[in-house]
């Protein structure tokens, strides 16, 4: 090493002036690390920290017992998951269920944000806007007993309003519809996160350069040309890498809406991986093999992220990494 610093005096030279800018850069900022330390600690303790639980996968595990007192049954936990045909039905309708909600959810907001844009009383913009995100703020408890009464066989608004138009002739019991139950939750999960979505896609169209659209006018560009060749344009990084993050957690849908929505009569169409966790992990004292459940979970998330952000990067030439 003394020899190679005597040849080139730079290279040590360079590695203490990176060294001193590093240290001046982090003095500079010393603040915003400190108040940025509580998060970093938030999130080492609540995200990583707990990652030594997932031995419990690999073991019998039962109470009472420390974590290395426990028998060790290697991949056992793994194969009775992937042999049991209730886990394959299971991740359909998780699937089934994500990439519905993923393709409603970007599709609406993104519609709903534009046409929001086009608004220029801004009275109205702000009402419209005010009243759309509110749904964001209300529990799943509460939405669903408002859906489940919107939608009741007796005196439910969607069958009256429906027969009232004469599309319908008697009352359909949409809960108890297996076929419809994934379309129940779909426009469930638009009609709570739209306005809240459509949030950050506005905020995006205000980084838009006003110039661009009085060009384009003088050009005699029309509305629908402006949005097609400006607006859209100009949120794509935004909606590319929520779409990454999206993808991440397609299998990671919660189990609230599936839970508090679902019956005995849509039971087949209404579990999902979480669900599962929670039903034939937890409540059956199955700790392993719920545990087992969560790690193939976060695996695939995982797996989905970096395949998303490659394939984004290759085509779109945008990534969050």
């Amino acid at each position: 090493m003394k020899a190679v610093s005597a040849r080139n005096p730079d290279v040590s030279l360079s590695a203490k002036t990176g060294k001193s800018n590093f240290w001046k850069v982090a003095f500079r900022n010393r603040y915003l690390y400190a108040m940025s330390l509580p998060f970093v600690v938030w999130v080492f303790v609540f995200s990583y920290y707990p990652l030594w639980g997932w031995l419990i996968a690999f073991q019998r595990w039962k109470p009472g017992k420390s974590i290395w007192e426990q028998k060790w049954a290697g991949l056992d936990q793994f194969k009775t998951l992937f042999r049991d045909d209730m886990f394959y039905q299971v991740m359909r309708n998780t699937l089934a269920m994500s990439v519905m909600g993923l393709v409603a959810t970007f599709t609406v907001p993104i519609l709903f944000a534009v046409l929001l844009n086009e608004i220029r009383n801004m009275f109205f913009k702000r009402a419209v806007q005010t009243i759309s995100y509110l749904p964001h703020f209300v529990s799943w408890a509460v939405a669903t007993s408002i859906i489940t009464r919107m939608l009741a066989g007796e005196n439910g608004v969607v069958n009256d309003f429906l027969m009232w138009l004469g599309i319908l002739h008697e009352p359909i019991q949409w809960m108890g519809k297996e076929h419809l139950f994934w379309g129940i939750v779909t426009v469930s999960d638009a009609w709570k996160e739209t306005g809240w979505n459509a949030i950050i896609y506005l905020a995006a169209m205000a980084g838009i350069g006003p110039e661009l659209y009085e060009a384009a006018k003088v050009d005699g560009a029309s509305r629908l040309r402006q949005i097609w060749h400006i607006t859209l344009p100009g949120i794509r990084s935004t909606v590319i890498v929520l779409m990454i993050l999206s993808i991440g957690h397609l299998i990671s849908i919660g189990f609230e809406k599936q839970f508090l929505l679902g019956n005995n009569l849509v039971r087949d169409y209404s579990q999902v991986l979480d669900l599962y966790s929670l039903q034939y992990g937890l409540q059956m004292s199955r700790y392993s093999f719920g545990t087992a459940i969560n790690i193939f979970n976060s695996v695939v998330s995982v797996i989905l992220l970096f395949a998303a952000n490659g394939l984004f990067k290759r085509i779109a030439k945008e990534s969050i990494m």
